[in-house]
């Protein structure tokens, strides 16, 4: 239901306009929650180090998580010691947890696990944003910077610096807000953040809208891992002829589709819905056949035996835009 309804949100039809009263409703609703923050009737919280919101307007995939990620390690390099929690969407834990790069996806998310994988930072999740930041803090005093894994509209968390990403592939949809579109804000929203970061390349629904500090994501990745490690990496080439298989269970199944054509293979894809819990009965079915999926997917996918499976692991870059380099531009806003 949930991938039948992003797709009939990228085109407007008339069975939509049922919707617009509850989406009139919802518009309300957002615009009163954050009147009631800024008018102090609704408590606001400031943690003790500056906190980077990493966020979208619209529900789907939008590359967070390859920001996040590339944030991190960007912050890594420069000396602090950045932190980052998350919802952990797709796992059970309610009360602020810890991840670490061996905890289990079903309990605590996969794109958390992947994210503690990837940089070996401190990773909490739990559905408080406020009290995951505190006992962040507070397990992990060397921490002087937070990164929230989503949470552009969690306004009970007062934060020194918003990013919003933006899917480069019909960025905003219908343009209409839920339920009877794909957005959680309107696109004005994004003249108020401190940049937008467009993953992949921009189109041209993204002019017009006098968006400044925008900055463009790509993703860069051409060797597939075992999934078991057991073999050393390989290249595209390797698979060319082989019976391939692709799966995706992330929010874009297309876009690693289009990674993997564009490396020059051929293969039947499979999409499952964002953070898919694959069963041992998903792979029963590939029998036989080699199986390419996304890193992501690998985090939840790892303890399954006797697959002929690969990984493929890709690296975010962020370009300069206006002059204006996006970590320099972000360790400004810090230091401000």
């Amino acid at each position: 239901m949930k991938d039948w309804l992003q797709k009939q949100w990228q085109v407007r039809s008339s069975w939509q306009c049922v919707l617009l009263p509850l989406a009139c409703i919802f518009m309300g609703l957002v615009a009163l929650r954050k009147a009631m923050y800024r008018l102090g009737l609704l408590k606001s919280s400031r943690l003790s180090v500056p906190l980077i919101v990493v966020g979208n307007i619209s529900v789907g995939g939008t590359g967070k998580t390859p920001l996040v990620i590339y944030l991190v390690q960007q912050l890594q390099a420069a000396g602090l010691k950045p932190g980052v929690i998350s919802r952990g969407y797709g796992g059970k834990q309610q009360a602020a947890t810890p991840v670490y790069a061996d905890s289990n996806p079903s309990l605590v998310g996969d794109e958390p696990v992947l994210i503690a994988q990837r940089t070996a930072c401190p990773v909490f999740v739990g559905n408080n944003k406020v009290q995951l930041g505190q006992a962040l803090l507070q397990a992990n005093p060397q921490c002087n910077v937070i990164i929230s894994d989503d949470g552009l509209q969690h306004y009970a968390l007062q934060r020194d610096v918003e990013i919003a990403t933006v899917d480069a592939t019909h960025p905003f949809g219908n343009f209409r807000l839920l339920p009877a579109g794909p957005l959680r804000e309107k696109v004005a929203r994004l003249k108020q953040v401190d940049a937008v970061v467009v993953s992949g390349h921009q189109s041209g629904e993204l002019t017009g809208f006098g968006l400044s500090r925008c900055f463009t994501m790509t993703l860069h990745g051409d060797l597939f891992y075992s999934l078991d490690r057991s073999q050393a990496p390989r290249s595209a080439k390797e698979f060319q002829d082989k019976n391939t298989v692709a799966i995706a269970g992330i929010g874009k199944p297309q876009r690693y589709f289009d990674q993997l054509t564009a490396l020059g293979l051929q293969f039947e894809p499979r999409a499952y819905p964002d953070h898919h819990a694959f069963s041992a009965a998903d792979f029963a079915q590939l029998a036989g056949k080699t199986i390419l999926m996304t890193e992501k997917d690998a985090v939840k996918c790892s303890a399954f035996s006797g697959l002929d499976a690969w990984y493929l692991p890709v690296t975010a870059s962020v370009s300069s835009s206006a002059d204006l380099d996006f970590i320099s531009f972000i360790l400004q806003k810090l230091r401000s």
